[in-house]
């Protein structure tokens, strides 16, 4: 049976994973930190280091696994649904307009689908919850805030590849400003990033959310403060992403929720108070226990699928 590579691209790093069926066959990590890339150079040099990084990462598996048929990637970034083309990539400074599917199939001559790196995560949450009828929800707590939308067995991305952008919903209105160009967004809050500036905002100590975690669990008031705000704005944008889709299955993942028990009771209380009665007590939040493989089995079955 021929197999398929899934890469998840990170804000600092990169996880490709060699697939047969659902099977992991391999995985490699790599340092890939294309947001300074993206920032030290202008963005077609940035671009041609991107396929030079991601091109040497896929040959060296086609070597080891010469069957590997398709290649599928989770991006961070605003995928277009029929081209492929990545419009923007808020936390890729000057990345817009590419068509990594394209350029990067012209250099390894296989097939290579692109998708939002949190809805691909959301299709691998899928395939390894028995694909529930209901759908799923996928929201991924890392540099910045994703998600992802499972209905109907498929991956909703919307008209223009934006749908389930929730790190970019508004929760402080002339709040923090984002890599977006708005202010005030889910992602300035919620994510790795935002709950480390929480604390430097009150403290003026710059942390990052590990040694954030340490603190807070140590009953560090400003630590355990940071983590709160990010469950209440999380809790107020899952409400109302819930009164819109109704889609009771929840799951959380990226780096971020390995501290889920220091937002969980603010984001349950701010989620009872915003939902409307009739689903209050029926929304099923879960933490991700697919050790962080998720988005690379959805690239991957994604690219299989396509």
């Amino acid at each position: 049976m021929s197999k398929s590579i899934g890469i998840d691209i990170g804000g600092t790093n990169c996880r490709l994973g060699v697939f047969d069926g659902l099977q992991l066959v391999n995985e490699t990590r790599f340092q890939a930190d294309f947001m300074q890339t993206c920032k030290n150079n202008l963005p077609d040099v940035a671009w041609q280091q991107i396929l030079r990084v991601l091109t040497s990462a896929i040959q060296s598996e086609f070597i080891r696994y010469p069957d590997i048929q398709t290649i599928g990637i989770g991006f961070p970034g605003f995928i277009h649904p029929q081209t492929q083309c990545i419009a923007q990539a808020p936390n890729l400074p000057g990345l817009k307009d590419v068509n990594l599917s394209c350029d990067l199939s012209r250099i390894i001559a296989k097939k290579v689908v692109v998708e939002n790196d949190a809805l691909a995560a959301a299709y691998g949450e899928y395939c390894l919850n028995g694909k529930p009828s209901a759908g799923l929800i996928y929201i991924g707590l890392g540099t910045g805030v994703g998600g992802g939308l499972i209905i109907d067995g498929k991956p909703f991305s919307g008209a223009h590849g934006v749908a389930m952008e929730v790190g970019h919903i508004t929760v402080e209105p002339n709040g923090r400003l984002c890599g977006c160009g708005n202010r005030g967004c889910l992602e300035q809050y919620a994510s790795a990033t935002g709950v480390g500036n929480s604390y430097f905002l009150a403290t003026q100590n710059r942390l990052n959310a590990f040694e954030l975690a340490k603190l807070a669990i140590e009953n560090d008031v400003q630590a355990q403060a940071a983590f709160n705000e990010a469950g209440r704005a999380l809790g107020q944008v899952m409400a109302h992403i819930q009164k819109i889709i109704d889609v009771p299955n929840v799951i959380i993942g990226g780096g971020l929720s390995a501290s889920w028990d220091l937002m969980q009771d603010s984001f349950n209380a701010q989620l009872d108070m915003d939902l409307i009665a009739v689903l209050r007590g029926k929304i099923n939040v879960n933490v991700s226990g697919a050790d962080d493989i998720a988005g690379m089995l959805g690239a991957a079955m994604l690219s299989v699928n396509a």
